[in-house]
């Protein structure tokens, strides 16, 4: 299974950016999306950013993220 983890843009350099979100940052390679800007979100995976997404569905994608780890804590 494949994750892509929302994140948001904090700088941009050529074609890699460090992305933030709750206060750890990644760098991360913006060669597969185009027109991204500092303060956009893109969904990282493997060091890539795959996909430019709006402030809401990053905010819904975490909350359901955070749901999933919850619940696979609250089983073992």
């Amino acid at each position: 299974m494949c994750l892509g983890v929302p994140m948001q843009v904090k700088t941009i350099a050529q074609d890699m950016a460090v992305c933030e979100i709750d206060g750890v940052q990644r760098e991360a390679s913006l060669m597969m999306v185009d027109d991204i800007q500092v303060g956009d979100y893109v969904l990282i995976h493997a060091g890539f950013a795959i996909e430019k997404i709006d402030e809401e569905e990053a905010r819904l994608t975490l909350q359901a993220l955070r749901g999933a780890l919850d619940m696979g804590l609250e089983a073992e």
